[in-house]
């Protein structure tokens, strides 16, 4: 099947591209001409393990194609999706002129019946306000059907997740396109669930907000055992044995960040709030996780009150391993601390180190690798659970100027840290190397 699709940010692009590796001719449009220009010669302008080569591949079968033409883009095309993004307004709303651009372009531009799918995160009703748009502003006479499809893709893990997700949601008034999209998705193996189209784009909503409460419900539990001298891991695992809760995000930690969670969580408040319902527990979630993130802050200047000229080390600057996406990433709040504090920062990541220096503060020093970051720090603080820094020589923290080691991301078995001489605070587990505590000047 001829297909486009309009946005290649994280969910556009791991869209196109898998699309066309299941078989379907592809073109993924972006106005942006540099970044076009790059994809066509198979640059992923994201870090994504295994986009690049699915997409030097699909390219060189001549099943992806990539333009800034929407003309050419929906040349012939029977189906066109719609990713590109919606971001955050002030109020905590999704902003929706991105979305409506595309839908007045895809009118104004096809001339053959079209269905048009919604892979965009957008709140319920927006996919109405789409099908608007779009019999208002038809310039031919077509059909146009409009199906809800929204993504459950984790950054890190977006390739494999199309191809081995849990349920595929298909949202539609009409059968005839829902029975279409079923099948455009058939080889992905993937259950389908079909629904209306307000259930389809509620789930999303739902889905993420949910997750976001286990993650704000396990860090609060981990607040708790910090306080009373038990283990989170354990509780955590007790818990999740229990089959009705699970053990997926219950990881006790320094809260959520990234494009999704933040975003959609605050969405679905204003949502609730536009038809009078006042969500009480999702706002508990996003304060829950905005003093999550500054945990390992609060930590530190327990232990180390005056950190004025102190050399920090920092571990990790993406919000996730696996991704260069600073998007409400805990360094950003950690980082801006330490320096309104007058530390000396030096940070560390394996990917994201371009984008944290468009985001963070010019006086951060960046290292190349984990020793030199190390080396000679009062401090140091793990912000992200890359393998790397998840797999280093432990004894590397006796070249600290003193083995001080906050992991916001519980990186480390304590029994392992046991064994070096080391200062070793997690989040709501034990203290390690307690008998070296006492307030560090």
């Amino acid at each position: 099947m001829k297909i486009a699709v309009v946005g290649t940010g994280y969910v556009g692009l791991v869209t196109g591209v898998s699309l066309s590796e299941i078989g379907h001719t592809v073109t993924c449009i972006d106005i942006d001409l540099e970044k076009v220009e790059k994809m066509q010669k198979g640059i992923s302008p994201i870090y994504e393990p295994g986009l690049s080569e699915m997409m030097s591949k699909n390219i060189e079968e001549s099943r992806l194609y990539f333009t800034t033409n929407h003309t050419e883009g929906f040349n012939n095309a029977q189906v066109i999706y719609i990713a590109v993004g919606t971001p955050e307004n002030k109020d905590g709303s999704a902003n929706l002129n991105f979305v409506k651009q595309v839908a007045l372009d895809i009118a104004t531009n096809i001339e053959k019946d079209t269905i048009v799918v919604t892979k965009s995160t957008v709140p319920v009703g927006t996919n109405t306000i789409i099908k608007e748009i779009l019999h208002k502003n038809l310039r031919n006479d077509v059909k146009v059907s409009v199906v809800s499809n929204p993504e459950f893709l984790k950054e890190g893990s977006a390739i494999y997740d199309s191809f081995n997700g849990d349920r595929i949601v298909i949202g539609t008034e009409s059968k005839e396109a829902g029975d279409t999209l079923e099948e455009i998705n058939r080889p992905f193996g993937v259950p389908v669930f079909r629904t209306d189209v307000k259930s389809a784009e509620m789930i999303k909503y739902a889905s993420n907000a949910f997750l976001a409460t286990k993650i704000s419900f396990i860090n609060e539990i981990s607040n708790i055992c910090d306080r009373l001298n038990a283990n989170v891991e354990d509780v955590a695992k007790g818990m999740g044995l229990d089959k009705r809760i699970g053990d997926q995000f219950l990881q006790a930690g320094i809260g959520y960040g990234g494009s999704c969670f933040p975003k959609d969580t605050k969405a679905l408040i204003q949502i609730a709030g536009n038809v009078h319902y006042d969500f009480e527990l999702l706002k508990g979630v996003v304060n829950v996780n905005k003093k999550q993130q500054g945990l390992i802050i609060d930590k530190l200047l327990e232990r180390m009150p005056d950190i004025k000229g102190k050399k920090i080390s920092v571990l990790g600057l993406a919000f996730k391993p696996n991704t260069d996406d600073m998007r409400e990433a805990a360094s950003i709040v950690v980082t801006n601390r330490l320096i309104e504090e007058g530390a000396e920062v030096t940070a560390y990541d394996p990917i994201a180190v371009k984008n944290a220096k468009h985001i963070l503060s010019s006086e951060i020093t960046y290292s190349d690798n984990i020793k030199e970051a190390v080396e000679g720090s009062d401090a140091t603080l793990i912000l992200t659970e890359w393998n790397d820094i998840k797999s280093i020589d432990l004894s590397l923290f006796s070249t600290m100027n003193y083995p001080l080691v906050i992991d916001g991301r519980n990186c480390f078995a304590l029994d392992e840290m046991r064994k070096h001489k080391v200062e070793y605070h997690s989040v709501g587990r034990p203290v390690v190397s307690e008998e070296l505590s006492g307030v560090l000047n």
